[in-house]
């Protein structure tokens, strides 16, 4: 395979296109306007503007006229089709689109949204995951895919990892921020919704297929990635079958110091070094079908599966000082090597079956789906450690504060000098299912210039989330005694490697510990008897989440003026099944709560002339905190415990919304709004030690309902198509947003028996949030390159009563480059360069010279050839 090109290359290939192309290029294609179902978005469109058009048509006796198919492809036509959604919507949306052949501009649905204004993500090993909107962490924003309220797989979250929905199956991504009545009240920041292929988004056939390759710097590793989408029409253009298959892995490498935040007033107790290993696979697939007897009637099945497989292997040395030690200073202490190994594996599918009828004034909506997620680790090694045969180290240090590195102590890589001596098998399954049935009815008026809409309905959703977990816990000193009478000489470090270095970059690691031989140590006995019964009981839990909505709202609109105004009522019944472990003796604990939610809402659309409009909200939104803020497990340890609190109250949300949005031409926009959230219960870890019913404890962690926390923010943003410029400059494409937000929320503790609280940032909400997207396009050749960047931000509270112990992620500004070349007609070459600057991640603790964890990823290179038949 060839090198990937550099980003000088792309450059080269620029600059020399803009003169070749000159004379050949045309200014964008125009769309064919698919003759897909109305939407949402579309229906909300002010009436009487499309009744004046049809009238008009009508009137001049113009017959319709059959065009030819023409499929716009490229940045440009994405960007006319997100830009045509957001414009029509009554509240306010972002929207990512694919363009006419099925391309989104990135490789999974989270690094997708993270372009739009407002919506940072969150990664993992250098890939994303998760989204945040408008500064408020993945859990509190919802996520559904075609309608269906996505679960999450992890025992712990509610939301889902969106890594596992590959950009192969994805047709659009929208992130609504202000809700109708007659949507779900349960997110935050936003909802997100993914929307796969149908074949009425298409103007006739279409049928592509990619093949390429996944290529990781740091591990030297190159992987097979493919994807094919299907989509026609039949039975005289009534039915629809869309179907899309994606296959991706890849297999990548980290390289990690960490601390944990272990400082004491500027000097360190520990530090751990890591090198990962990683392999991930993604399979995915989508089958849409729509079927239309008549201009008035749509049936419709939708559905999604995914399969997300994670293998890790860690490879790690911790050194632990005899006495806190500044950076430069030697002393005594102890090292360890270890290693965890696990493998998971992550599945989401859901499905919708519905209808919209039509029948003159009167429209009528029904649904019913199901999801289900699901994560397996069937046979984890969480942890293990090798030690020093002697009780320490002579001569340890560390080199600086930022990235620290152990200075040369002679037998430190010598594996003759470590033996076993214990480690941690986990075995977990947590599993989340989601049912919803729904119907919505809606009744249209005429009043003497005004088109009036009512609407109402009624919902009723069903969330079960499982955990299932099993602890084991071999150790030296279980293995070297009956029954089993393991010699101490088979626990070296020696009789465990893997044959060669740990591929570590900064520092001489040592050797490699092998897996097998590691597993095959404790494998030969009944894991039974090492099994660890309080871990394994207490993160056992059954949760049920029962909702009922139902909803009226009105929409009114006259001329450009569109008033939607409603109210929508939620009932939440939640039970809790778990265990509780006080000092060894297990019980069982239930909780059942039940709240009833109003949420009012009035939302305004405006045209201001023909390019321009307003729009302000005023909504109220209602979310449960995660499943493991509301686990019901209980562990007391002495005068210590580590509990849940099911009887969490729902975090609720006043949200105030006003901005404008202005169309430049058909390929461009520039919009500005405000925003503020009040939130009411927001929830927070804390101490109750020494509070009432905790007098005799010295630490209980847990969680807590604090008092108002409030968000407020200005998001722009700007897109343009440059199509109006002379050539070369025409094929130029621009996008330009951020966001900047303030938020602030209240959190405390006892400290001696007295309530303390202290004001932090909302967690993982960046002040300073930035995209910008350079791209060219032409029928021969694209090329695209852009910039993330996201200001330092709160991770995690290390101490509620102490802000200097808190945990901050430092600036990220990550540089990606594309870019396509047309081969042959239908057939073009795609080349992709991830993380260009190699960005770090690095945490900090009170100040930036302190590490809590340096990571760097290295950079990705993607290279396939996609076919495109219509």
């Amino acid at each position: 395979m060839r090198t990937p090109p550099r980003p000088t290359l792309l450059a080269l290939c620029l600059s020399s296109l803009f003169a070749s192309t000159a004379l050949a290029q045309t200014s964008p294609t125009e769309a064919l306007k698919p003759t897909a179902p109305e939407t949402k978005a579309t229906s909300e469109l002010p009436r009487r503007e499309a009744k004046a058009d049809a009238a008009t048509g009508a009137a001049a006796g113009k017959d319709p006229q059959k065009l030819d198919t023409v499929v716009t492809v490229g940045q440009a036509a994405a960007l006319r089709s997100a830009l045509d959604k957001q414009t029509a919507a009554a509240g306010i949306v972002n929207v990512v689109h694919a363009d006419g052949i099925g391309q989104l501009p990135d490789n999974n649905a989270a690094e997708a949204l993270a372009r739009m204004p407002g919506v940072s993500v969150e990664r993992d090993q250098g890939e994303g995951r998760f989204i945040r909107v408008r500064g408020l962490g993945p859990d509190y924003n919802a996520v559904n895919i075609n309608g269906a309220l996505t679960p999450a797989s992890q025992s712990d979250r509610r939301a889902p990892g969106l890594d596992l929905v590959p950009a192969g199956l994805i047709r659009s991504l929208e992130v609504q921020k202000t809700l109708t009545p007659d949507q779900d009240a349960n997110s935050l920041g936003g909802t997100v919704t993914v929307r796969t292929l149908s074949a009425f988004d298409q103007p006739g056939r279409l049928f592509t297929l990619e093949l390429g390759a996944n290529h990781d710097q740091n591990a030297g590793q190159t992987r097979p990635r493919g994807s094919m989408a299907f989509a026609d029409r039949f039975v005289g253009g009534r039915l629809g079958i869309a179907v899309a298959v994606s296959a991706d892995q890849r297999r990548f490498a980290s390289d990690n110091v960490e601390t944990g935040g272990d400082w004491d007033d500027g000097k360190l107790n520990s530090v751990e070094l890591r090198r990962y290993e990683i392999t991930r696979e993604r399979l995915g697939a989508a089958l849409n079908l729509d079927f239309k007897p008549d201009d008035a009637s749509l049936i419709y099945l939708r559905s999604f599966s995914s399969r997300f497989t994670d293998e890790e292997n860690r490879q790690s040395m911790t050194l632990e000082f005899d006495e806190a030690q500044a950076p430069g200073a030697t002393g005594d202490g102890t090292v360890s090597r270890g290693l965890k190994a696990r493998r998971e594996i992550n599945k989401s599918s859901a499905v919708v079956l519905g209808t919209e009828l039509s029948r003159g004034d009167w429209k009528t909506w029904a649904e019913v789906g199901a999801g289900r997620a699901s994560e397996d680790k069937p046979d984890t090694l969480s942890s293990s450690a090798f030690t020093a045969d002697f009780a320490d180290f002579a001569g340890l240090g560390y080199t600086d504060t930022v990235r620290p590195m152990p200075t040369a102590v002679a037998g430190l890589n010598d594996a003759a000098n470590y033996r076993f001596s214990k480690a941690k098998i986990e075995r977990s399954l947590a599993t989340d299912k989601v049912r919803h049935a729904k119907v919505d009815l809606e009744r249209e008026f005429d009043l003497g210039g005004w088109d009036l809409a009512l609407k109402g309905g009624l919902k009723a959703t069903r969330r079960d989330k499982d955990s299932e977990q099993e602890t084991f816990a071999p150790s030296a000193k279980l293995l070297t005694k009956a029954p089993y009478n393991v010699p101490t000489a088979q626990l070296g470090l020696s009789n465990f490697l893997s044959g060669g270095t740990v591929d570590y970059p900064w520092t001489s690691f040592g050797p490699g510990i092998d897996t097998a031989k590691l597993r095959s140590l404790y494998g030969a006995y009944p894991l039974s008897a090492f099994r660890d019964v309080v871990d394994s009981e207490v993160n056992d839990f059954g949760m049920k989440e029962r909702t009922d909505a139902g909803y009226l709202q009105a929409r009114i609109e006259q001329g450009g003026m569109q008033w939607i105004a409603g109210i929508r009522h939620e009932r939440v019944r939640f039970d809790a099944d778990g265990i509780t472990s006080t000092d060894g003796v297990l019980s069982t604990t239930h909780t059942s709560t039940s709240r009833n939610h109003w949420l009012p809402a009035l939302l305004l659309r405006q045209q201001l002339g023909a390019a321009t409009v307003l729009r302000a909200a005023l909504t109220h939104s209602v979310v449960r905190p995660s499943f493991g803020q509301l686990s019901p497990g209980l562990a007391v340890d002495g005068d210590e415990a580590t509990v849940g609190n099911p009887a969490l109250k729902p975090l609720r949300s006043r949200n105030l919304d006003l901005g404008v949005e202005r169309r430049l031409g058909r390929d461009g926009a520039v919009s500005a709004y405000v925003f503020h959230k009040k939130i009411r219960d927001f929830a927070f870890q804390t101490d109750l030690g020494g509070s009432p019913g905790w007098e005799d404890f010295s630490h209980v962690e847990t969680f807590a309902n604090g008092g108002d926390a409030t968000v407020r923010g200005l998001e722009l943003s700007w897109s343009q198509a440059l199509s109006t410029l002379p050539a070369p400059w025409n094929g130029l494409v621009v996008g330009a947003n951020g966001s900047f937000v303030r938020s602030r929320a209240q959190i405390g503790a006892y400290d001696s028996g007295q309530w303390v609280s202290r004001r932090i940032a909302l967690p993982s909400q960046s002040d300073r949030s930035l995209n910008l997207n350079l791209g060219w396009e032409s029928p021969a050749f694209g090329a695209r390159v852009a910039l993330n960047h996201k200001s330092p931000y709160l991770l995690e509270v290390g101490d509620v009563l102490d802000a200097a112990q808190d945990r901050r992620v430092d600036t990220q500004n990550q540089v990606d480059a594309s870019m396509r070349i047309r081969l042959m007609k239908g057939l073009d070459l795609h080349v992709e360069a991830l993380n260009l600057t190699n960005e770090r991640y690095y945490v900090y603790q009170g100040d930036k010279a302190h590490n809590v964890q340096y990571e760097q990823y290295g950079r990705a290179y993607k290279v396939s050839l996609k076919l495109a038949m219509f």
